[in-house]
């Protein structure tokens, strides 16, 4: 039996990480600590209820009587999903962002060296890196961190926590820092599901500035095997890049989009660029490759078409939420409805 303490599990990659770690791992018992914010949806997990393996838990990671409780049964490994993640909204609001991503971590530090956790495994993202001109990729060993966006800010500061847990406190971690995710549950505020979304229902797809910013994208089940992998066989103190080959511009993602959907390019809308765009990002993830033995296998032709299929098939569960707030923050966002 080894338990898996798992937060932000309601989320977009943490649902998907909980459902692939339950079917790959027979010995594995998860407790899901998650605070349903906008983001957060216990639908995501539907395959998963019921499961005797599997605890939910209403908390926040940043509240530490919530953590307290969560820690209350053995565990074995932390799995960190738990963040404010959409760059657009940072710009608007840090502070939630700083108490989050920043404090929360902290928070679940403590308490994992309290517990004397074996593995606290922290998902981070490419964007502390910052932005790559034309050509070249990001790396672990060469690479600074030099986030630009609030967002990409409190990821770094909450990776310099957790490297600091590990070299002042001895516990063993791990850092993975992954592409742009895309796949089943993602929130329609992200790029490609906004898109597929909006095209279903003939409205406009906002692109910003000139479309020509660029980002590798990962399908989300190729993340959650290489969080996986990372968790069992990282080397303790380490980060791990999690990326792919398919580095695109977000006007080739339209285009795509539009292509499976069966739409006309009129739908493309260009706005305004947002506040400290980064242009382009690439990763070099050959650390994963050789020390993980890890490489991603979706491409993205075929991860856009399963993604573009899941939201064809589920639009009772997005059309929920494109509603209320979510529309008032859109028509903000972008000067449309």
């Amino acid at each position: 039996m080894q338990r898996y303490l798992v937060t932000g599990g309601c989320g977009f990659i943490g649902s998907n990480f909980i459902s692939l770690l339950l079917r790959k791992r027979p010995d594995a018992y998860v407790t899901n600590l998650d605070a349903l914010t906008y983001a957060g949806n216990p639908e995501n997990l539907a395959d998963v209820q019921g499961d005797p393996r599997y605890t939910f838990i209403h908390g926040s990671i940043s509240n530490p009587a919530d953590v307290a409780k969560a820690f209350e049964k053995v565990t074995d490994y932390v799995i960190n999903f738990a963040a404010e993640t959409h760059v657009d909204r940072s710009l608007t609001g840090a502070a939630k962002f700083i108490e989050t991503n920043v404090m929360g971590t902290q928070v679940l530090l403590d308490a994992a060296v309290k517990n004397s956790v074996c593995r606290f495994l922290h998902v981070s993202t490419d964007e502390v890196y910052g932005s790559l001109g034309d050509y070249g990729q990001f790396s672990e060993a060469e690479s600074p961190l030099a986030p630009n966006s609030p967002y990409a800010a409190s990821k770094a500061a909450a990776e310099h926590m957790v490297r600091a847990a590990n070299k002042t406190f001895g516990l063993k971690t791990v850092i993975t820092r992954s592409s742009n995710n895309y796949g089943p549950y993602q929130f329609p505020e992200k790029l490609i599901p906004l898109f597929l979304t909006n095209a279903m229902e003939d409205k406009p797809l906002p692109i910003y500035g000139n479309g020509r910013n660029r980002r590798e994208w990962i399908y989300v089940e190729d993340n959650c095997e290489g969080i996986l992998a990372a968790l069992e066989r990282g080397q303790d103190g380490e980060a791990y890049n999690i990326g792919s080959p398919n580095e695109l511009s977000n006007l080739d993602v339209t285009q795509a989009v539009l292509a499976e959907t069966g739409k006309p390019n009129t739908l493309i809308k260009y706005v305004q660029d947002r506040a400290g765009h980064d242009f382009r990002y690439s990763m070099d993830c050959s650390k994963a490759n050789m020390q993980l033995g890890w490489f991603p296998r979706v491409s993205f032709s075929d991860g856009i078409r399963r993604t573009a299929q899941w939201y064809k098939e589920h639009k009772d569960w997005w059309a929920r939420i494109k509603t209320g707030e979510y529309l008032k923050y859109y028509e903000k966002q972008y000067g449309t409805k």
